[in-house]
C-alpha cells in the first residue's frame, strides 16, 4: 500500500511497496497549473447511478448496451448502460478492485480471491476461472484469443481466453498490479520489482527488461514504437518498444500509479502530487498540468477533446485537452480511484462512495 504523501520545506515525502521512503523535490513539479474553479458543477446531475454494497475502486467496461464493473462487495456487476438497472451480478470469494475486459461473448476479470474469471457476458454464468497464487489486482488484456493477467504472486499469466488452460507463465522480481499491454508480437507490463517488462506473446520468453527507481503499478500504453509508463519514483518514463531503451523521463512531484493516455501525441497522466500532467509524446515536455485536491491516481480518457479522470478529492473531471482548463466536474461521494469510460457521450465511472456513476460528457452549462 502506498502511503499519501507529505509536503515540508519543498519536499514531498511518500512511502512504497518497495519498503522505501523517498524524498522528492517538490519544486519539480509545474507552478503554473490550472486551479479547480468554482464551475457550477451542482447543476451537473447524474443520468443515473448504480449503488453497489462497497468501494468500486475497479473501473467500467462497456459493451453491447451493458456496463460492467467490479465491486469490493466481492462482485461484478452487470448493468442496463441505458438506466443503470442491474442485469446480473457474479459474487467471487474477495474484493473485484481488477477491471473488466469483455470479448467474443465473454467477460474477464480477476478478484482477490486470486482467481481469474471468465464469465457469459449477457448471463453472467461462469466459463472458466483459474486459480493464480496471489491476489489479482492487474485488468486482464486480451489479444488473438490469449488472457494476458498478472498477480501479487509474481507472475505474468498467458491463458487461453476460451479455455482457461495455462499457455505460459512468467515469473516476475515482485507482484505484478500492472495490466499487460500486447502488440506486435510482444507484451508489456510492470512490476513492484521496479522493471518494466517485454515479453513474448506466443511463449512469455523475456525481449528485454527497464528498471526504474521505484514501483511500476502504472500500467503501459504503447504508442508509435514507444512504451509510456509511470512509477512510484515520480516519473513518467518514455522507452523503446523494440529495445527498451530510455527516450525520456519526466518527474513529477509524486508516484505515478496512473496509467498513460497517448491520444494524438500527447501523454495523459495523474500523479499522486495532485495533478493531471499533458506532456509531448515525442520529448515529455510539458504542455500544461492542472492541479485537483488530492491524489490523482485515476487513468485518464480522452474522447472528443476532452479528458475525463477522477481524483481522490472525490470529484470526476472534464478538461480541455488543448490547454488543461476546466470544463466541468462532478462530486462523488468518495474517492475515485476508478478510471473513466466513455461510450455513445456518456461518461461511466465508479467511486469509494459504492456508486457506479454514468454522466453526460458534454453537459449543457448554464
Amino acid at each position: 500500500v502506498i502511503s499519501s504523501p507529505v509536503v515540508s520545506d519543498d519536499v514531498i515525502y511518500v512511502g512504497s511497496w518497495d519498503h522505501f521512503l523517498y524524498a522528492l523535490a517538490a519544486s519539480d513539479a509545474p507552478t503554473s497549473a490550472a486551479k479547480p474553479d468554482p464551475t457550477p458543477e451542482s447543476t451537473i446531475r447524474p443520468i443515473w447511478s448504480y449503488e453497489t454494497e462497497s468501494n468500486v475502486l475497479s473501473s467500467p467496461a462497456v459493451s453491447d448496451g451493458i456496463v460492467y464493473v467490479g465491486s469490493n462487495d466481492n462482485r461484478l456487476h452487470a448493468v442496463d448502460a441505458a438506466d443503470g438497472s442491474p442485469l446480473w451480478s457474479y459474487e467471487t470469494e474477495d474484493f473485484v478492485a481488477s477491471s473488466p475486459v469483455v470479448s467474443d461473448g465473454m467477460v474477464y476479470i480477476g478478484s482477490q480471491d486470486s482467481s481469474m474469471y471468465a464469465l457469459d457476458a449477457a448471463t453472467g454464468e461462469m466459463i472458466w476461472t483459474y486459480q493464480t497464487g496471489g491476489p489479482v489486482y492487474s485488468t486482464p488484456f486480451v489479444l488473438n484469443g490469449i488472457v494476458y493477467i498478472g498477480s501479487d504472486d509474481t507472475r505474468v499469466y498467458a491463458l487461453d481466453a476460451a479455455t482457461g488452460e495455462m499457455i505460459w507463465t512468467y515469473q516476475a522480481g515482485g507482484p505484478v498490479y500492472s495490466t499487460p499491454f500486447a502488440l506486435d508480437g510482444v507484451v508489456y507490463v510492470g512490476s513492484v520489482d521496479g522493471k518494466v517488462y517485454a515479453l513474448g506473446a506466443s511463449d512469455g520468453a523475456l525481449v528485454w527488461t527497464y528498471q526504474a527507481r521505484g514501483p511500476v503499478v502504472s500500467s503501459p500504453a504503447v504508442s508509435n514504437g514507444v512504451v509510456y509508463v509511470g512509477s512510484v519514483d515520480g516519473k513518467v518514463y518514455a522507452l523503446g518498444a523494440s529495445d527498451g531503451a530510455l527516450h525520456w523521463d519526466y518527474q513529477t512531484g509524486g508516484a505515478v500509479i496512473s496509467s498513460p493516455a497517448v491520444v494524438d501525441g500527447i501523454v495523459y497522466v495523474g500523479s499522486y502530487d495532485h495533478f493531471l500532467y499533458a506532456l509531448d509524446a515525442s520529448d515529455g515536455a510539458p504542455i500544461w498540468s492542472y492541479e485537483t485536491g488530492h491524489d490523482v491516481y485515476s487513468t485518464p480518457a480522452v474522447s472528443d477533446g476532452v479528458v475525463f479522470f477522477g481524483s481522490w478529492d472525490d470529484y470526476v473531471y472534464a478538461l480541455d485537452a488543448s490547454d488543461g482548463s476546466l470544463v466541468w466536474r462532478y462530486e462523488t461521494g468518495g474517492r475515485v480511484r476508478s478510471s473513466p469510460v466513455v461510450s455513445d457521450g456518456v461518461v461511466y465511472i465508479g467511486s469509494e462512495d459504492h456508486f457506479l456513476y454514468a454522466l453526460d460528457a458534454a453537459p449543457e452549462m448554464p
